[in-house]
């Protein structure tokens, strides 16, 4: 099993990726540049981390979406091979319509840098299936993190299970207090019809050490890793 991490210019979470997947979780993984214009054979699955690629000019991840590797991401993932996008990343793979909907603005109109707390809504998937149903903590760090879709859209996900995660608070509710950008249905993260695409807000790879906060990001990678294995 072996992770590629996309470096975009502006990416600023890519060596927090690394590291994470290398010396936290324990898997094998390297850097993909930008330019690249193909994917290492054995790639099982790639990330597109956190950041501001390409200065977010124009709209997130809209300029980061026509890079070369791009058009090797869209293939590797139409051909059922799985990608996970974080938080810029989410921003890009609905861009470039592996997921649907859009990520803009905070509700707040402010960039919001804290942990939350996320309720998993389906631990049957590729990337959950170390995750208990219960809440986790990661840290959210962004601006346009606000997922919004029409509503045939937003229906479709809760009816096929692939709303991953959702803010929550503490004890596990599901509250507008506890949703930080005013993302409809407390959506942080979904997943693509086939189940082999992820894009969410929050930072899975920065809650990997317990020196710098917590763990509970590991179980995204170990899920990724099992499901494969």
């Amino acid at each position: 099993m072996k992770f590629g991490v996309v470096v975009f210019p502006g990416s600023n979470c890519d060596h927090d990726a690394y590291n994470s997947i290398k010396n936290n979780a324990g898997y094998q993984v390297e850097y993909l540049w930008h330019k690249d214009t193909s994917l290492p054979s054995d790639i099982n699955c790639v990330v597109l981390p956190g950041g501001f690629s390409y200065g977010d000019y124009l709209r997130c991840g809209s300029i980061a979406r026509f890079s070369p590797i791009m058009r090797e991401v869209v293939k590797f993932a139409n051909s059922g091979n799985f990608v996970v996008g974080i938080c810029n990343g989410f921003q890009i793979l609905t861009e470039t319509g592996l997921l649907p909907g859009a990520l803009i603005r905070n509700r707040n109109l402010h960039f919001i840098c804290k942990d939350v707390h996320l309720k998993v809504q389906n631990n049957h998937t590729a990337f959950t299936n170390q995750l208990s149903i219960s809440d986790m903590m990661l840290p959210i760090a962004h601006g346009e993190g606000n997922f919004v879709a029409d509503a045939e859209t937003i229906n479709g996900l809760e009816d096929n299970n692939q709303i991953l995660f959702k803010y929550c608070d503490i004890n596990g509710n599901i509250t507008d207090e506890s949703n930080p950008n005013g993302s409809i249905n407390n959506i942080a993260g979904i997943i693509n019809k086939n189940g082999n695409v992820l894009g969410m807000m929050p930072h899975p790879e920065r809650y990997c050490d317990n020196l710098v906060g917590g763990n509970d990001g590991l179980g995204v990678f170990h899920s990724i890793v099992n499901f494969v294995n």
